[in-house]
């Protein structure tokens, strides 16, 4: 097949990759002259285990050529950003999705399949792309085929989960779910679920949502733990055993492009129907700011004023900061007045290194679970004024004898913190 995809960000990048690494002539679409210029000579912009390598194979196969404009092709996938509006339910912004299908309308012939794999609210396959293809003249079902294709794939392990995770497919019609179904047999190994489009909409909606209800109840229970001076981490550690709970973790708030932003799609299409939901979300947003208040509580019993933040990123091992409340919370701590410092291995941005971060400060405060931070090496924690680490991730395994380790199970206790 002939594919144009249309946004190579941290989804439409691998996709396009990987249809060419199995075969196909692809063009990948992009309206960054210098991203695309650098993706032909084998440059990525962002962090993906086995990107660089299934890339490399492509251009040498001569299957991917990046463009800032589309070309002619059987099927086009539209990957492009879905950001919130600013209004009162933070609803779903299609600008990017209109301006993506206004591009490839010149290059739209009969028998063409149109896919849009971003995150949309319910009814936007009917209510904006069916109409926008039906102005031109072509009937959806019949001359054009169009479908939902939501991804369901986890950063750090995109390659993988492309090709083995099961895929749904939500037609307009089902001659539509056939024709897009056929295009991901290309290299779709994972069960092809097909479906109609407003359900695999919602589906992937409720997905994301789903994690976030369930973390704003562990950050919830953190909150309570903290006030009634109890272990929050054991107690989810016991109520776990039960063999139908599953409490999750909590954090220091929800980020990324998904939990944090999808949430919001389904409330705006259903305000009154969605109380649970809102709460969720303002649980979770609430938390950098919960961090915040046991940073200054923390530092109240220091003579220092400087703060280090271990990780910039929504989550562990990957380069994205995209509604990353670490990001929150290091700009409401310089607000606050604190001299802060931050590491992150995965961020091109954070240039210091942990000693370098560490040097004189009173207080580290682990934002992102990266594999880098399980060990926190005296190196680092030698340099400090105060030894005292506070790991909102409880991900930390170990550190020095002298350091005073916190998490959400014995942040209550304050000085009397135990070391690991």
């Amino acid at each position: 097949m002939k594919i144009t995809v249309v946004g190579l960000g941290y989804i439409g990048l691998p996709t396009a990759i990987l249809f060419a690494k199995y075969g196909n002539t692809v063009t990948g679409v992009d309206l960054s002259p210098i991203m695309t210029e650098n993706l032909n000579a084998g440059y990525l912009h962002i962090e993906e285990p086995g990107l660089a390598e299934d890339l490399q194979q492509a251009l040498e196969l001569g299957n991917f050529h990046a463009s800032t404009t589309p070309t002619s092709a059987d099927a086009y996938i539209i990957a492009v950003p879905t950001p919130n509006k600013d209004d009162l339910y933070k609803s779903c912004d299609t600008a990017y999705i209109e301006s993506a299908l206004t591009s490839i309308l010149p290059s739209l012939k009969k028998n063409d399949t149109i896919i849009v794999e971003s995150t949309i609210a319910p009814r936007t396959m009917a209510d904006v792309v069916q109409p926008l293809i039906e102005n031109e003249g072509f009937t959806v079902g019949e001359d054009i085929y169009l479908a939902h294709c939501p991804e369901r794939v986890l950063p750090g392990n995109i390659m993988h989960e492309l090709v083995h995770n099961p895929r749904i497919i939500g037609g307009i019609t089902e001659k539509c779910t056939e024709k897009a179904a056929a295009v991901y047999g290309a290299f779709v190994e994972g069960e092809i679920i097909k479906a109609q489009a407003g359900e695999a909409e919602l589906s992937k909606l409720m997905e994301n949502t789903y994690r976030d209800v369930n973390i704003a109840l562990a950050n919830e229970l953190a909150k309570i733990s903290n006030h009634l001076g109890i272990d929050a981490l054991r107690v989810i550690e016991m109520a776990n055993k039960h063999p139908r709970v599953n409490l999750h973790q909590p954090g220091p708030g929800v980020g990324g492009h998904c939990l944090a932003v999808d949430p919001y799609f389904v409330i705006a299409a259903a305000p009154e129907q969605s109380p649970l939901m809102q709460t969720a979300r303002e649980v979770n947003n609430s938390m950098p700011a919960h961090v915040v208040s046991q940073v200054k509580a923390l530092m109240a019993e220091q003579d220092g004023n400087r703060v280090t933040l271990f990780g910039l990123t929504y989550k562990g091992n990957i380069d994205d900061t995209r509604e990353s409340p670490a990001m929150e919370i290091k700009e409401m701590l310089i607000e606050s007045g604190f001299d802060v410092k931050a590491f992150d291995p995965h961020v091109a941005s954070a240039i210091l290194t942990g000693e370098e971060a560490c040097e004189d400060s009173s207080l580290i405060v682990v934002l992102s679970d990266h594999t880098e931070f399980r060990d926190i090496p005296a190196s680092y924690t030698e340099q400090m004024r105060h030894p005292v680490v506070f790991d909102t991730r409880n991900m930390v395994q170990t550190v020095s004898a002298d350091v005073a380790y916190l998490n959400y199970g014995n942040l209550h206790t304050r000085k009397q913190a135990i070391s690991i």
